[in-house]
């Protein structure tokens, strides 16, 4: 191997590395400094250190431990300087006291004892930190996805179709806001758990979401995001044993993630649920989704709406064929989670199923009941939903205007392509009956 080959292949692993290692250090130095942002840099300084030294000294063999450790010792030097400069010796007293005793193992634990809490877990802090409400949902995701993720300005912007200079900026913005509403770098107290635990879910799904279906561009899905949001839940998954709506969640992407495969053709064109080739299902990720779903109803109570999401997505990975669908509990599940968190979406999502367990006739009225709802004014699932009812009713002619206006609504190319497709076949159809 060449030496620029063998300098080429340390980045690889330095960046792979990152990949893996750079939420826990974020994390660990931001106990540190109380400053996600400044934990963030000095994690950085500690990447770069890492490209200068390693194409020099070879990778370690533990290199998250080298990253740590040196983003630590980037942490103390700070922490002291800034100690320094302020002239606020006896006020930082104990910080510092607990600092200067870093050779000690549990050193953070001391400096940490006046300010734990009863989840005393680094990355359960940052997830929280880097979702707190504060922020607006783009800054959220954003954040979520440099900080847990660990993508670069770069990935991220391609992800979402922006350009780097909006990323950076939102990025820059998020830190700003969360320095200056003073956001503890803390697990939120267990009376404020529940509704911020909603917010570090809803990040999470929307992340996965765009890359299940992109909003917007090119290409059906981005799977990277979906891959993303896989591994930011199950390391939630893992600090948060006890709370079912996370395990439910986890299994529904998981089991969502099992049909990526299959959603797209050869030529990367979108192939809908009931014609895909089931043999092309992950059976991993779904035996991993089915897992998590057991999980989250062993631990009891009602069930809510990602659990029961993922009880929806059980019932078409334990079909063999499309046929083999039992609709009428997909049916049940709808109405339970119109229960626990009614939205025009899930009616709409409720008429298809109808639809397929009581006949189109059924589907439709529930449909039409939706069309004056000002939610659904933009979305343009609504006219898909209108135009597939409506070709099984043989209705071809309205279905056809249907798929034409759905098809003006989207953003993503591949979506729109398949709807117009699909008002195609309608007005051939339409015109054979003629």
């Amino acid at each position: 191997m060449t030496n620029q080959a063998a300098a080429a292949a340390t980045h690889r692993a330095i960046e792979a590395v990152w990949r893996i290692e750079s939420a826990k250090v974020i994390a660990h130095v931001a106990r540190l400094v109380r400053d996600v942002g400044l934990a963030e840099e000095l994690a950085q300084d500690a990447f770069v250190t890492a490209l200068e030294r390693w194409p020099e000294t070879g990778v370690p063999d533990n290199p998250g431990a080298w990253l740590m450790t040196t983003a630590k010792h980037r942490a103390l030097d700070k922490l002291r300087q800034d100690a320094l400069h302020a002239r606020k010796h006896e006020a930082l007293g104990h910080d510092l006291d607990a600092l200067e005793s870093h050779v000690v193992p549990d050193f953070v634990d001391t400096l940490d004892a006046a300010r734990a809490d009863d989840i005393g877990d680094d990355l359960l802090r940052l997830v929280f930190t880097a979702c707190h409400p504060v922020l607006s949902t783009d800054a959220r995701v954003t954040l979520t996805l440099r900080l847990i993720g660990g993508l670069t300005t770069h990935e991220i912007a391609r992800a979402f179709l922006v350009s780097e200079t909006t990323i950076a900026q939102r990025i820059v913005r998020a830190k700003r806001t969360l320095s200056a509403a003073n956001v503890p770098f803390e697990v939120p107290p267990p009376q404020a758990r529940a509704t911020r635990m909603a917010s570090v879910l809803e990040v999470i799904y929307l992340i996965f979401n765009e890359g299940y279906a992109a909003t917007a561009g090119d290409d059906w899905m981005r799977p990277q995001l979906c891959d993303e949001a896989l591994r930011v839940g199950r390391i939630l998954a893992e600090l948060a044993r006890e709370d079912s709506e996370v395990h439910g969640l986890v299994a529904l992407m998981e089991l969502q993630a099992s049909r990526l495969h299959a959603r797209t053709d050869a030529k990367g064109r979108p192939v809908l649920l009931a014609d895909q080739d089931r043999s092309r299902w992950d059976q991993l990720l779904i035996r991993r989704g089915l897992a998590a779903l057991a999980r989250a109803e062993a631990l009891g109570g009602t069930l809510g709406p990602y659990a029961l999401q993922a009880a929806l997505a059980a019932c078409h990975a334990r079909a063999r064929t499309a046929e083999d669908t039992d609709w009428t509990h997909i049916v049940a599940l709808y109405d339970a989670l119109a229960q626990v968190s009614p939205s025009p979406v899930v009616e709409l999502n409720r008429a298809v199923a109808v639809g397929m367990a009581f006949g189109p006739e059924a589907g439709f009225a529930i449909v039409e009941a939706l069309t004056a709802d000002p939610a659904l004014a933009r979305y343009h699932w609504l006219p898909s939903v209108r135009a597939d009812l409506l070709a099984k009713l043989g209705r071809c002619d309205e279905a056809r205007v249907e798929f034409e206006r759905a098809a003006t609504m989207t953003q993503n190319v591949r979506e729109r392509e398949l709807l117009l497709a699909r008002a195609q076949q309608m007005r051939d159809a339409g015109m054979s009956d003629g």
